[in-house]
């Protein structure tokens, strides 16, 4: 049996890490409300007010143990797994006839986006947004699939907006569509076993299809589906599938959104989604994901990230003595390496490299010995305090590309210029200490421990 959203809400269940709410609630207020404030347990909201028959899943994963549940392993080994399921290769995706996700078929005017249950993010967003839709699209030269995430924002019936950042593949590929003067199809995955998310989040090389690598994190091929109305293909076990096209040459205001950054997106004339078809399982589930800092968003970004840093990094200079990365020291602009540093030196040389990748992120690389629990915020800030001299153990390095949600990196204007962008600084911090080719300067730096039970 294929592993699918459903699969995964089982898990949770077993494992007590699952809370049902089964008074009303409210898709403009409650959902929202209630999934910011819930970071122990996932909700799963029994009765939405004006969707009848309709249930919610929010904030699962909320924390790496329901991370950890989904690889079957334990939270601070999820990393480790993470790679290991990548370099054991990539999983070509089957074709099946059918699946769940067409049991029920929706097509023009029947397919309304506002007749999926999902809410209101923040409360200065302009309206009910889809922040959870994985969106599936191919490059109309090479034929290479991508999926990625994409906010969209829900407006008329069968009307959609969306954010695409610039310079990423689903841009390219979509002024590819312009350049034709054609609409771009593509198939929004709403709902499925966390694996998919990761995948959509994963950077690799250019080409890279993001279905394959949700077969290697899932451990089988991805079941794909061709879908109704446009010429694509959508995972058979999803929950539900939006089959659309992002049209040409026309630009409608979309925003503010509440950004996994902890601030509003800004709005802007952003490209128009129109929705084709709607498929769906007979009683789907609507997968609603809370964007915010420290919501379920967050680790869809600062997993897969530390996944494609960890790979790279523990082969700096030939090799490094790594043990883990995490990306969600506060923000995904805050990469923490833990390390066990062999020659002076060493630490900063990792740093460098953390701190220039595939991603645009990371803004803060710390470096940190394996005795400091890297998903533990207070014992980081420990090691800063503790162990780096700043005027030698911080560097900043001026004038990079930042991310462009990044509200304290200067934006670039000028003239003539075609893409937007940030620049800024990146600053290095490495709180280890001296490294084992130095057993006496390290001794001084042995944390207390409690006594032994004898």
């Amino acid at each position: 049996m294929a592993k699918d959203m459903r699969s995964y809400l089982e898990q949770l269940e077993r494992a007590g890490e699952l809370t049902r709410v089964t008074d009303q609630v409210d898709v403009d207020v409650d959902i929202g409300r209630r999934l910011f404030g819930s970071r122990d347990k996932a909700l799963l909201f029994d009765k939405v007010k004006d969707y009848p028959g309709w249930k919610v899943l929010g904030q699962a994963p909320a924390n790496m143990r329901h991370i950890g549940l989904a690889f079957g392993t334990e939270p601070n080994k999820v990393v480790a797994e993470f790679v290991r399921r990548l370099d054991k290769g990539l999983v070509k995706c089957s074709m099946v006839d059918s699946g769940p996700v067409k049991q029920k078929i929706l097509i023009g005017s029947d397919a309304r986006p506002l007749a999926l249950p999902a809410h209101v993010i923040g409360e200065k967003d302009p309206g009910r947004y889809i922040a959870g839709g994985l969106c599936i699209v191919k490059d109309p030269e090479t034929g290479l699939r991508n999926m990625a995430f994409h906010r969209l924002q829900v407006r008329d019936d069968n009307k959609m907006g969306i954010f695409m950042v610039e310079g990423r593949q689903t841009w390219h590929i979509y002024r590819k569509y312009e350049a034709m003067n054609r609409p771009m199809p593509m198939a929004v995955v709403i709902g499925h076993h966390p694996m998919y998310y990761f995948a959509a989040a994963y950077t690799g090389p250019l080409g890279l299809d993001e279905l394959e690598v949700a077969g290697a994190l899932l451990g089988e091929p991805v079941e794909l589906t061709r879908c109704e109305t446009i010429d694509l293909e959508a995972p058979a076990c999803a929950e539900i599938v939006l089959e659309c096209e992002v049209l040409p040459h026309i630009r409608e205001p979309e925003g503010p959104f509440s950004e996994f950054t902890g601030y509003y997106g800004p709005r802007a004339d952003r490209p128009v989604v129109m929705t084709k078809a709607i498929t769906m399982r007979k009683d789907a589930i609507y997968k609603a994901v809370q964007s915010a800092a420290l919501t379920e968003s967050i680790f869809y970004n600062a997993l897969p990230m530390a996944v494609a840093l960890f790979r790279d990094l523990r082969n700096v200079a030939g090799y490094v003595d790594l043990k883990d990365v995490s990306c969600n020291w506060g923000s995904t602009f805050n990469v923490v390496v833990q390390m066990t540093p062999r020659f002076y030196g060493e630490a900063r040389q990792v740093l460098l490299a953390a701190a220039s990748s595939l991603y645009s992120h990371q803004k803060i690389a710390v470096a940190v010995d394996e005795d400091v629990d890297i998903y533990d915020p207070q014992d980081v800030a420990w090691a800063i305090a503790t162990r780096v001299n700043p005027e030698r153990d911080v560097t900043v390095i001026p004038s990079v590309r930042g991310h462009i949600l990044d509200n304290s990196l200067p934006e670039v204007t000028g003239q003539g210029l075609t893409t937007r962008h940030r620049i800024g600084s990146r600053m290095l911090i490495d709180a280890t200490k001296p490294p084992t080719s130095d057993p006496e300067a390290r001794k001084p730096f042995d944390r207390v421990r409690p006594p032994n039970p004898k």
